[in-house]
């Protein structure tokens, strides 16, 4: 089998939402290849657990990277396909949904409407 192609780990970057079991970030390179970034439908509602961990999620995203471009690296595709297409956009023209160094930007206003509480300093869990 080849080697997992390289990936930026993101240093003091959540590992997950704690109490909950969800990851934020993967340890190492899918030796099968990367998972695709690509939007899928969002069911939770405000209010229910799953939205309060895409709240967590987008709140770690902010306060790690803010406006700037960031590396997708080991974020969890799971999380970030939940966000994608909506609160996090391709950062160019030339985003690969399968690489790791894809470039990932945070889509302030729409972000700020569907998760205000992301924004906040600190995230009550």
């Amino acid at each position: 089998m080849a080697n997992p192609p390289d990936m930026t780990k993101h240093r003091g970057f959540p590992s997950g939402m704690p109490g909950t079991g969800v990851q934020f970030t993967i340890r190492r390179a899918n030796p099968r290849g990367v998972t695709p970034i690509k939007t899928l439908p969002r069911r939770a509602r405000p209010g229910t657990a799953e939205h309060r961990i895409d709240a967590a999620f987008l709140h770690a995203l902010w306060h790690h990277f803010g406006a700037e471009p960031f590396e997708r690296g080991n974020l969890d595709a799971a999380r970030l396909n939940l966000l994608f297409g909506r609160e996090v956009l391709p950062a160019g023209k030339d985003f690969d949904p399968l690489s790791y160094e894809a470039l990932l930007v945070i889509n302030e206003k729409t972000a700020r409407q569907t998760f205000p509480e992301s924004f906040d300093e600190v995230f009550e869990v």
